[in-house]
C-alpha cells in the first residue's frame, strides 16, 4: 500500500473491454508528508475518489483483488481514500484540514 494524490483523469477512448465504464485516474505517490516520490501512475479508480484527494493505492497482483478489478488487466488501483494520518500521537494529515485549505 502507497499514499497517493489524485492528480488527473485519463481518459481512453479505446481500451480492453473488461476496463469499459472503469474510471482511471493519473495519481502521484507521496511520502506521509505529501511530498512526491518517485512517478506518476495510472491507476483504477475503485471507491470514487476525485482530483486532489489523497487515496492508498496498490500495485500488482494485489490490484487484481477487488470486485471491480478481479481478472482485468490492472497493475495499479485505488482501493481507500484517506481521512487522516496520525504519526508519532500527532495528526500529520486531515482530509478536511486539506480540503479547507484549497
Amino acid at each position: 500500500m502507497v499514499f497517493a494524490r489524485v492528480i488527473g483523469n485519463v481518459v481512453c477512448t479505446r481500451k480492453d473491454e473488461k476496463l469499459v465504464g472503469t474510471k482511471l485516474l493519473l495519481v502521484q505517490p507521496v511520502d506521509t508528508e505529501g511530498a512526491a516520490k518517485g512517478n506518476a501512475l495510472v491507476a483504477v479508480d475503485v471507491v470514487g475518489s476525485g482530483e486532489g484527494e489523497l487515496v492508498l493505492i496498490v500495485q500488482g497482483s494485489s490490484a487484481r483483488q477487488t470486485r471491480a478489478t478481479e481478472g482485468n488487466p490492472v497493475d495499479c488501483s485505488i482501493f481507500a481514500v484517506v481521512d487522516y494520518i496520525e504519526k508519532d500521537g500527532k495528526i500529520v494529515f486531515s482530509k478536511k484540514e486539506d480540503f479547507l485549505k484549497k
